[in-house]
């Protein structure tokens, strides 16, 4: 069954056939602790009875409407999601790879119509993950995405994350129209930015009137512990930052596909009548799963706990023998350790049997792992699926 899907994922022989909270079952009957969460989308767990109730309610409403038209639905949570992100103005997609599409092309609008022609160049970060379209992989930071796709779309630059005189060089207010940066890189291993660097950043871009563009669509949505990972840093003069744009996805909407293109006051009118769309951007039973997130997730305390959590989870591994390093911010958590990564994630998975359960996490590169659980996991959860982490960790790789 499985030769009709072309080769593109190093696909592990488990098939899923339903969720519950963070558990996952297969088709044999054996369990699963999820600690990836669909790589940071299924951020409120499986089958969470509110979400299930919302896109059922929605579906036997309608599925999809044309944009052409106003959705209630769609409307109410676009209104929830420029509130809740501090933002003016929203476009609604369908993935992290079209919002960030989205962004570039309003970065370089902006400067068109501000200082006309040549100052279209976009500034990202090495180690930087933007998407898989010929343009946000222009915009990636990592060449082993880059392979065998050139050539690719020009007016983009990477520079290595942390360093201030190299951001200072690039930032060339003759040239540049827009930064894109992760506030927490997410598939290199979880690495977050210095409050330093995202401050000369943010001083630069303001100086120069250039775009600075924050990609949450990893670390936002709850999964640092604040709402938006840049709420944790600031200006050079220690106010709040103020992003010109922020793209969301993953998480956004608990499992159903779905992305968003966030503009601040300089940016929200650039787009203008036919310049961007999406047939089903702004999909009604997704912007009703969103209406969940948003309600559940953007909470004092709902946050506090993902941050406890967190805490939790990294208190066990910093310090182990075995694990060289320990990132973290929240439930976004990456994990050094002495051997293979793929190899301890094969044998955390093999585990599950009709006693026993398996652990689902993710790498990020040949010696790291990299957990992005749940928000609602429960202690008890956190202590058993660390237990199997040490449990590996103390064998011979």
């Amino acid at each position: 069954m499985n030769n009709v899907f072309m080769n593109t994922y190093h696909r592990l022989p488990v098939t899923f056939v339903k969720g519950e909270g963070s558990w996952l079952f297969d088709i044999d009957g054996k369990k699963y602790l999820d600690f990836g969460s669909g790589i940071a989308v299924n951020i409120l767990g499986h089958n969470y009875p509110p979400l299930v109730k919302a896109a059922c309610e929605q579906a036997a409403k309608y599925f999809h409407l044309s944009n052409y038209f106003l959705s209630d639905t769609v409307s109410l949570y676009a209104q929830k999601l420029v509130q809740a992100c501090t933002m003016k103005k929203v476009f609604l997609c369908n993935s992290g790879a079209e919002a960030n599409e989205g962004a570039c092309k309003i970065a370089r609008k902006y400067s068109l119509l501000k200082y006309g022609q040549g100052r279209h160049t976009i500034v990202t970060l090495k180690g930087s993950f933007h998407g898989r379209t010929i343009t946000t992989l222009s915009a990636t930071g990592q060449e082993k995405f880059h392979k065998d796709f050139g050539p690719f779309t020009d007016g983009f630059i990477h520079i290595k994350g942390g360093d201030i005189d190299a951001l200072d060089k690039a930032l060339d207010g003759k040239k540049v129209a827009g930064l894109l940066i992760e506030a927490v890189q997410g598939e290199s291993g979880i690495v977050p930015q210095s409050e330093e660097f995202i401050a000369a950043a943010a001083e630069f871009c303001k100086e120069r009137d250039i775009l600075l563009m924050f990609d949450e669509i990893q670390c936002g949505l709850g999964r640092t512990g604040t709402f938006l990972a840049l709420e944790q840093y600031k200006d050079a003069k220690g106010n709040p930052l103020k992003a010109d744009i922020v793209t969301l996805a993953k998480g956004i909407a608990a499992g159903i596909p779905a992305g968003a293109v966030l503009a601040g006051e300089k940016t929200c009118d650039v787009f203008t009548v036919g310049d961007h769309g999406s047939t089903f951007g702004a999909n009604p039973i997704a912007a009703a799963c969103g209406l969940v997130v948003l309600e559940t997730v953007n909470t004092p305390s709902f946050l506090a706990e993902i941050k406890r959590k967190g805490g939790k989870i990294t208190s066990v591994l910093k310090n182990h023998p075995k694990v060289k390093e320990v990132r973290s911010k929240g439930l976004m958590i990456g994990f050094d350790i002495e051997g293979d990564a793929w190899a301890v994630l094969e044998k955390a998975i093999a585990r599950a049997d009709k006693e026993s359960f398996g652990l689902l996490m993710l790498t990020a590169g040949a010696n790291t792992l990299r957990l992005l659980p749940p928000y609602i996991l429960t202690d008890s959860e956190i202590d058993q699926g660390m237990a199997v982490i040490l449990e590996l960790l103390a064998e011979k790789n």
